[in-house]
């Protein structure tokens, strides 16, 4: 089975209102911490075995989700490996190499949801032979546009458009190589994707479904709203299955 790294150092001093030292990865997203969320939209479509590469408040973060049913009756396997409270993301990603490198691994964060077809993202890996794919995603501005004609006048509004640019939106499958590309010190999204971008060893699996991240406090509102309107787009109609 292939395992699911998952990155759960971060501090959610921007999002959480009332307790400014809750983990980022527990912050609630419709009753369930949005670490949560992530998981299941793996486990939904067959990839149920969790490393969880935690930092700030690792034992915090290890009690929430040792008492999640899921992994209470064993339907989620979950391994919990402490890579240091200030660590960057590829020094967590490095930390791990004794864990992950025998073979194809996802790598996500914990804070991003998505209705991605997982198994196709893996299809998609295994055909182009590089050290690893990363999900790219188009996300809506944050405002509003106005069209504007020549002398001026407005024709219309569009309501926070999908952007032209495709940017990092997460949800990885790599290979072990990978790892002679992440150092201690590395910053996962800067030099270690950089070098593998240099030596043709990156490629990019477009999503143009659903995607948000949770870095705001309004974020969070935003998932908890579609929680509440009913099964949230990044459990609702996911590929089920086993992981390949």
């Amino acid at each position: 089975m292939i395992p699911v790294a998952i990155l759960c150092g971060g501090k959610g001093t921007r999002i959480a209102r009332g307790e400014q030292d809750l983990p980022k990865p527990l912050v609630d997203v419709g009753g369930k911490p949005i670490l949560w969320h992530v998981m299941a939209l793996y486990a939904a479509q067959g990839f149920s075995d969790f490393v969880l590469l935690t930092g700030w408040q690792s034992e915090r973060v290890a009690a929430a989700v040792r008492d999640l049913q899921e992994v209470r009756d064993g339907a989620w396997n979950v391994r919990f490996l402490a890579t240091g409270e200030e660590t960057p993301t590829g020094g967590r990603v490095a930390a791990a190499r004794g864990v992950l490198a025998d073979g194809t691994f996802a790598l996500t964060y914990a804070d991003g949801v998505a209705d991605i077809d997982l198994r196709s993202e893996l299809d998609f890996h295994r055909s182009h032979g590089g050290a690893a794919t990363i999900a790219v995603v188009r996300p809506r501005s944050p405002w509003g546009r106005a069209d504007l004609a020549e002398d001026g006048a407005i024709t219309g509004f569009h309501e926070k458009p999908r952007l032209a640019d495709w940017i990092n939106g997460g949800f990885m499958f790599c290979e072990p190589r990978v790892f002679d590309h992440v150092g201690p010190e590395d910053v996962l999204e800067r030099e270690p994707l950089e070098r593998m971008a240099a030596d043709s060893e990156l490629f990019g699996f477009r999503h143009d479904g659903f995607w948000d991240c949770m870095d705001t406090f309004k974020d969070a509102l935003e998932l908890n709203e579609l929680c509440a309107a009913g099964t949230p787009p990044w459990l609702a109609g996911v590929p089920a299955g086993e992981a390949r």
